[in-house]
């Protein structure tokens, strides 16, 4: 037996030690340092091109010397918090943002802005492909899904090469650490490109609503 968790961090599993859960339905120490260092946005970066992981001030202005428009993204967070998006050059606010996390999170994720024309997910469970979701967003926070079936998600996307290269960074860095829930989100853009954007180690509403619309 054990405990299912929409997501596992140090908070949750204290909170459930307080109200009496017994510790060997929980897990480890362990496994809940593993699953908070897969969450950190670094962990991604060998699928997302063009993204950086960004340890200083100079680093971030030689980018924007590059490329006008970026995100930056704290690599500790989620649902649109974290985010600053950057247009030309750092703002003092910019400047002050990026040393505070870079001092508290080891650095911060610099992505390229893109014309993204739909949110999409590959959605796993214990290593297993579940399927497809279509989801809605704004200012980088989840709105709601779009019941639309695996097949129409892959083929109007085109997500086939990008699913092929993901799972095999998956099977050499994330399944051998970690069994649970996870999502990959991914950007499909106006010229036809798709780039991961997001890992999510933890249950997603695209799995809810993937679930849902197979089951009708």
């Amino acid at each position: 037996n054990s405990v299912t968790a929409w997501g596992w961090d140090a908070v949750v599993k204290h909170e459930l030690l307080k109200r009496g859960v017994p510790e060997p339905l929980l897990p480890t120490d362990g496994e809940v340092c593993t699953i908070r260092e897969l969450q950190h946005r670094s962990t991604i970066l060998p699928l997302q091109e063009d993204c950086h992981a960004v340890h200083g001030l100079e680093e971030m202005e030689s980018l924007l010397k590059e490329r006008e428009h970026w995100v930056m993204k704290a690599p500790w967070s989620g649902a649109g918090r974290g985010l600053r998006w950057v247009h030309g050059a750092l703002t003092s606010i910019d400047r002050d943002w990026l040393q505070k996390t870079v001092a508290a999170q080891r650095c911060v994720i610099a992505e390229p802005r893109r014309d993204v024309v739909a949110d999409v997910a590959l959605e796993y469970s214990l290593s297993t492909f579940m399927g497809y979701s279509y989801f809605r967003t704004g200012s980088g926070v989840y709105k709601e899904n779009i019941a639309w079936s695996d097949d129409r998600i892959e083929t109007t996307f085109g997500l086939k090469p990008i699913r092929a290269k993901v799972e095999q960074w998956l099977a050499a860095n994330v399944w051998p650490r970690y069994h649970g829930p996870l999502g990959i989100d991914l950007m499909a853009c106006v010229d036809g490109s798709v780039h991961v954007a997001e890992m999510n180690v933890r249950h997603t509403m695209g799995m809810i609503a993937h679930a849902k619309i197979n089951k009708q």
